[in-house]
């Protein structure tokens, strides 16, 4: 019995150790080779555990994850949310908890529902079905996908083809079937070669140049965000915004201003953006993010000035920072509850993109980066991706960074150039590979200008979306599949 209770506490501290690595995998760290050591750490002795004891080794794994990586979430409460540390610390918790229990929910079902028989195929099945499940339930989370690190990895080239939560089946394939090789098991060598040989032989890019190549110019405010919602804080941003588009030069062809740059509503925004267009040549178009109203509601928005047509409302929004759920419950119990801008309503799911002159963007704002499916449907009608962010919820933590590399991953998944303009950063210019060709330093005012080329043709994963991934893990789920006896 003892033996056996200390084999379990063994197998969750090295879960807890495997969540840690897992962040340790992904930026800033970007430890790529690391995932598939997480995944394999979680496996071993997964198979015979109950599902009882699964459960908590997956919540033991969630912890980890999450209390090391989403750690910035505590910087956006306390910090930005006039929240005190106990309750800062509380709130950050239950969040993490909260998270954790998506693993354990995971690993339970596994062992509940399969076997030993094909095990490792089950287990990185049910890996992915629970990274599903964590992308909608209560409006979604798929920060931290198991995938998400190997943008940089050998296994990179496998995003243009079912996307991250293809990229998160091969990681814990791979780590089930290292451990199955470490056991000596000769079958997994096999399957484990054709997962990283098979790369090797996929086209390097799946889509063409769709033009000559933009150049753009992204203005990073950098202005203090406990401020800008006050009069000074708005006075602040029109200065510095308009004397950063008044110091571009002639060549520019599109100048973007970061979400929400001047913190007011359009039409009050309006005298301003206009001054800000004269000032630029007359084939230069300016985008920004903005806050708009309209007959009572109010949008997460990006509109132009100059050669543009359309604008684009946000349509998938951050709870506790767009809107606040149970708001009538929960609206001033604590400040962190208390938004400094209007509840916001979410924009139609199916947008046309913004045409700049020839040129169509695909929008994501924000949070909306993250979801790989919605980012693929924008990138279907466009030429070029355009994410606003305003990172300065997140500190000096790891956020804006992991952040960043969803970005990153976007454009590799659907082969567009991601354009990457931030309040006060990362601010970057993506190429079409993932790959970033520019970017900012994060904390101070600056202005990035460089090229970009509009890309045309679609990838796999720009045409099916996750959903062949999500079937095929759900048949590796039913591989492992164990029939229950009557008694």
């Amino acid at each position: 019995m003892a033996d056996a209770r200390l084999k379990m506490v063994a197998g969750c501290l090295a879960a807890l150790v495997a969540g840690c690595l897992t962040t340790l995998s992904t930026a800033p760290f970007s430890l790529w080779w690391l995932g598939p050591v997480a995944a394999g750490l979680v496996y071993l002795g997964l198979p015979s555990l109950r599902p009882g004891q699964a459960a908590l080794r997956g919540g033991c794994y969630g912890l980890g994850l999450f209390g090391s990586g989403a750690s910035w979430v505590y910087v956006s409460i306390h910090d930005y949310g006039y929240t005190g540390v106990p309750l800062a610390l509380l709130l950050t918790g239950l969040f993490v908890a909260g998270l954790a229990l998506f693993f354990a929910l995971t690993f339970w079902l596994y062992r509940w529902l399969c076997g030993p028989r094909l095990a490792a195929l089950s287990f990185a099945g049910a890996w992915v079905l629970g990274e599903w499940l964590r992308t909608w339930l209560f409006t979604g989370f798929p920060w931290l996908l198991l995938g998400t690190a190997q943008v940089d990895a050998p296994l990179a080239p496998w995003a243009p083809v079912g996307g991250v939560y293809l990229l998160t089946l091969i990681t814990a394939l791979t780590g089930s079937l290292g451990v199955e090789l470490l056991r000596r098991r000769a079958w997994a060598a096999a399957p484990l070669a054709a997962l990283w040989l098979v790369p090797l032989a996929l086209p390097a890019q799946w889509t063409t140049p769709a033009g000559e190549p933009v150049r753009v110019a992204l203005l990073q405010g950098n202005l203090p965000q406990l401020i800008k919602w006050t009069p000074e804080g708005q006075r602040r941003a029109i200065d510095t915004y308009l004397e950063l588009t008044r110091e571009l030069d002639d060549n520019v062809d599109l100048v973007i201003w970061p979400e929400a740059a001047l913190p007011m509503f359009e039409d009050q925004a309006a005298p301003y953006l206009e001054r800000a267009r004269a000032s630029l040549p007359a084939h230069t178009t300016l985008l920004t993010g903005i806050l708009q109203r309209d007959d009572g509601r109010y949008y997460n928005s990006v509109i132009g000035r100059g050669d543009v047509e359309g604008e684009y409302r946000k349509a998938h929004l951050v709870p506790f920072g767009e809107y606040l759920p149970l708001e009538s419950l929960l609206r001033g119990a604590i400040a962190f509850f208390d938004l400094p801008a209007p509840t916001m309503v979410p924009g139609p799911a199916d947008q046309a993109p913004i045409r700049v002159g020839g040129l169509t963007i695909g929008n994501a704002i924000c949070y909306e980066i993250i979801y790989a499916d919605l980012v693929a449907a924008r990138a279907r009608d466009a030429e070029l991706l355009l994410t606003l962010s305003n990172d300065t919820w997140f500190g000096a933590s790891l956020g804006p960074l992991q952040h960043l590399q969803m970005a990153r991953l976007r454009a590799l998944e659907n082969g567009r150039p991601v354009v990457r303009a931030t309040s006060n950063g990362v601010t970057a210019l993506i190429d079409a590979r993932g790959k970033v060709i520019a970017r900012t330093a994060q904390f101070e005012t600056a202005v990035l200008v460089g090229e970009v080329t509009p890309m045309q043709g679609l990838t796999p994963f720009t045409r099916t979306g996750s959903w062949p991934t999500w079937l095929l893990a759900a048949l590796m789920v039913l591989a492992g599949l164990q029939l229950r006896r009557k008694p």
